[in-house]
């Protein structure tokens, strides 16, 4: 699904936002059409309350801002072996199998069938991120002939830096869908 087509931006938005549209399809078929042709009408609302429950699903499922906020400052009280080791988890739990790498810009390899993911985290706590780790774990992505990269960071990143992930499929992971992430680890 590309990124700004009306149902994307519909997943995006809040859930009632594809129900009132429902509601005007609703609404326009019975003031427009014959009424043995309403239901027709009907039928193409049936997408958008579709999208509803789907958008009304992933937010209920979503974590509260004070749970995002207490789990990121936990995370950030991580040293490097904890936090590496969280995410290996995390990552486990999402049906991959994960390799630590000793050296280069990723960190972690991740491998699901024949999907190969390569992970950098190590400037999670860093302030600001340049484009430079992106390209640098980019090219290694190249040269490994990995599927994705993936770059997880505490911080908000610049606007350059998010083109530039986008650009280059980048996957970045930060704030809530860090917590998430983080959150399908199992409990101790």
């Amino acid at each position: 699904m590309a990124k700004n087509s009306l149902f994307a931006i519909l997943l995006r938005s809040p859930w009632w936002i594809s129900f009132t549209v429902v509601l005007v399809f609703a609404m326009a078929s019975a003031a427009l059409l014959p009424p043995q042709y309403v239901v027709f009408g009907l039928m193409g609302a049936l997408p958008f309350m579709v999208i509803g429950v789907i958008a009304a699903y992933r937010q209920l499922r979503a974590p509260s801002q004070r749970h995002i906020d207490q789990t990121l400052e936990q995370v950030a009280a991580m040293p490097w072996r904890d936090f590496c080791q969280a995410l290996e988890q995390a990552f486990v739990a999402n049906g991959y199998q994960v390799s630590r790498l000793g050296q280069g810009a990723a960190d972690l390899e991740l491998h699901k069938g024949a999907q190969t993911t390569l992970v950098s985290a190590r400037r999670w706590k860093a302030g600001s991120h340049g484009v430079e780790p992106l390209r640098t774990l980019d090219q290694e992505r190249r040269s490994k002939d990995a599927s994705h990269c993936v770059y997880v960071t505490l911080g908000e990143l610049g606007d350059a830096t998010r083109r530039f992930a986008e650009k280059q499929a980048i996957e970045l992971v930060n704030g809530a869908a860090l917590v998430q992430l983080l959150d399908k680890r199992p409990k101790a």
